[in-house]
This record gives structure tokens, sequence and C-alpha cells, in this order.
């Protein structure tokens, strides 16, 4: 008997599926995560490649599936894990660029809200402004957590952009470069997921964090490798991990 799949994008049940979600952008982080964190990890969705297995960690039930990059991808995926498959919670875990230069390499950015250059916010037919923020349970366990495990860490506004190749990013524009002027503002980072994933969560009255490890900074021209993306993040997986874990409790 053919499974009755509640989307096209998703070939599960919500049974497959646990309560909380963890949100890579690159499906071979989400296989990484689940062979190499999770106890029993099984394989639950794999349409277009978008990788999604449930498993545990230390006893508690957890899922790991990609979001592909960018907003309208992050939108669709997290929709149908809040609204078609009982999922409560989400935190993205992903890679961010310090706009800032106290946010170090490799730190750990955790989002109290997101900014954004997107208009997918025109979906929800909003009078004004929605300011997309994370949950602040979720946000308060994580932080309490990096607290725990000495995690070097920062709180604080990202912004999400729909835009990675920026065409004024190297040009002067209003007196200064974009991420220039997000900084001025107090924002920390960029990346381009959260904001839609925050929105969706607010929509669904579920709960949401983004949790990003900083893999390059705008300020100084550091980088790491993609495979070192793939890889080098325990620090952040394993501080939303244990969040997990302490929220389950």
């Amino acid at each position: 008997m053919t499974k009755p799949y509640p989307t096209p994008h998703i070939a599960a049940c919500p049974e497959d599926f646990a309560k909380t979600v963890l949100m890579p952008g690159d499906p071979l982080r989400a296989k990484f995560i689940a062979e190499t964190y999770l106890e029993d990890a099984k394989l639950v969705n794999n349409v277009r490649g978008a990788q999604g297995y449930t498993g545990t960690y230390k006893g508690v039930k957890v899922s790991v599936m990609a979001s592909g990059m960018g907003m309208p991808s992050m939108g669709l995926y997290s929709y149908e894990l809040f609204n078609f498959f009982e999922v409560d919670n989400i935190i993205r875990i992903g890679s961010a660029g310090a706009i800032v230069p106290h946010v170090n390499m490799r730190s750990v950015v955790i989002a109290q809200g997101a900014c954004h250059d997107s208009s997918y916010a025109n979906n929800f037919g909003l009078p004004g402004a929605f300011a997309p923020i994370s949950d602040y349970g979720l946000l308060s366990a994580c932080v309490e957590t990096a607290k725990e495990k000495g995690i070097d860490y920062n709180v604080g506004n990202i912004v999400s952009s729909d835009i990675f190749y920026n065409d004024d990013l190297n040009e002067k524009c209003v007196g200064m470069p974009v991420f220039e002027r997000w900084a001025k503002m107090g924002v920390l980072a960029c990346e381009m997921e959260s904001a839609a994933l925050f929105m969706n969560a607010a929509r669904a009255g579920k709960k949401a964090l983004s949790v990003c490890t900083i893999s390059d900074s705008l300020v100084t021209g550091e980088n790491i490798s993609s495979e070192e993306r793939q890889t080098s993040f325990h620090d952040m997986i394993t501080l939303v991990l244990d969040t997990v874990v302490k929220i389950s409790k």
C-alpha cells in the first residue's frame, strides 16, 4: 500500500519526524550530523536530495533535514514541517558571515532576530513591517547551554539576505558598502535563511531558533573551505543537540 505523503516535497509521514528538527542548509551536512551524532539514524526523506534523518541523541528523538539555500527554500520546507508534519521546533544550524570586528571566526552566533532584504513578509499581507524574532524559550536554553559548554558565542541580530553576490557589496552606496550599513545598526552577521524560518514559525504558532558558525568575515576577508563548513562545526552541532535535550526535560 502506498504511503499517503502529506506534501510533494517530503516523502514521509508525520510520525517519521521528531518534534524538533535541526535544519542545516546543506544536505551533506544533514547526512554528516545524522551519521556522526545520532544513534539509529534513519533516512526519512530524500526527495530532490533534501536529505532528512531521524534518530536519537542522549535518548531524545531528534530529526535533521536540509533546508536548501535561501529564504524560498527554507520557507517551503519549514512551512511543510510545521503545518503538515506536526513539528513543533525548528532550529537552523548553518554558516554566517561576520560583519562586525568582535565576532570571531568559528565562533557561534545565536540569532535573537533576523533583519532581511526580502519580500517574503509580503505573503502575510501585514499593514506594516514585521520583525522576525526567535523563540525566547529556545534562545534562553541555547544560551544557557553555551555557557555550560564554554563556547565562544554572541547573541544578537543577524540579517537574512536574498542576495549572495550583492552588486554594490564592494562599492560605495549611500556612503558605505551594504554590510557596513547593517553593522552600524548593531547587526552581527549575515546569512540567507533565518528570517523566513522565523516568519513561518510565527504564523504557524510554532517555535524557531537560528544558530550559526562564523565561516567567513566581511571585515577581515577570512574564510574557511566548503569541506571545513561541512565537517568542522562541532561546537555548534553539539550546542544545539544539547539544547534539544535540555528543552525535552
